[in-house]
């Protein structure tokens, strides 16, 4: 009994050394990627089902498309880097409408002469929707391992939320520096005065009062 306990403590001290040895040459780029499961992807998704339909009344009027280089380091106190820890260069591709809504417009939105030769306007002020990532063109750039983490990702599936999410809010705070609003509150008005002017009027424009 005594022997078979030996032999199967050498055969788990071989395989953990094995995977250890494999990671170590990872590491250094002399092997490729670690896969000993064999493993496959089977999709078993249902297909969508349609849950509700929505009315929308806004005009979008601009849209902006932006990249950014996300750079995430994750250190664990007192460890050096090549054992644990882990930095990755994620770049992402985006883009941000701008739009405006007309539902919430009131009567007096619209103010016709008496003469109904013109037309005041009182526009709303545009807003940002939110980022939308272009998932085909975003990727890891560049992704940096300690020896733990290379290991865990061999039985795990990394999550890449937290990627997505600063890429997000990056492209989100450029959009509300790059003159996207002011755009769509120039398109907006021009398309209003074209159909406004068809229809025999002259256009003027007045900012919606805020609440």
């Amino acid at each position: 009994m005594g022997v078979k306990k030996r032999w199967v403590r050498l055969g788990v001290f071989a395989l953990a050394g094995i995977l250890i040895v494999g990671a170590a040459l990872q590491i250094a780029g002399l092997l490729p990627k670690l896969d000993p499961f064999g493993t496959s992807t089977v999709d078993r998704s249902q297909p969508a089902v349609l849950k509700a339909v929505r009315d929308l009344s806004q005009y979008h009027a601009a849209v902006g498309d932006y990249q950014v280089v996300v750079d995430i380091e994750k250190d664990v106190k007192w460890v050096p880097a090549v054992i644990a820890g882990e930095r990755t260069l994620f770049v992402a591709a985006g883009s941000v409408d701008a739009y405006v809504d007309f539902g919430p417009l009131v009567e007096n939105s619209l103010t016709v002469s008496e003469d109904r030769r013109s037309v005041e306007v009182r526009l709303p002020e545009p807003k940002l929707a939110k980022p939308a990532l272009d998932n085909e063109h975003s990727y890891v750039f560049g992704q940096e391992r300690g020896l733990v983490d290379r290991l865990s990702a061999l039985v795990s599936v990394p999550d890449q939320r937290q990627f997505h999410l600063a890429a997000e809010k990056r492209i989100g705070e450029a959009a509300q520096h790059s003159g996207l609003l002011e755009r769509a509150r120039a398109n907006t008005k021009a398309m209003l005065t074209g159909l406004l002017q068809a229809l025999g009027f002259q256009v003027t424009f007045t900012a919606e009062p805020t609440t």
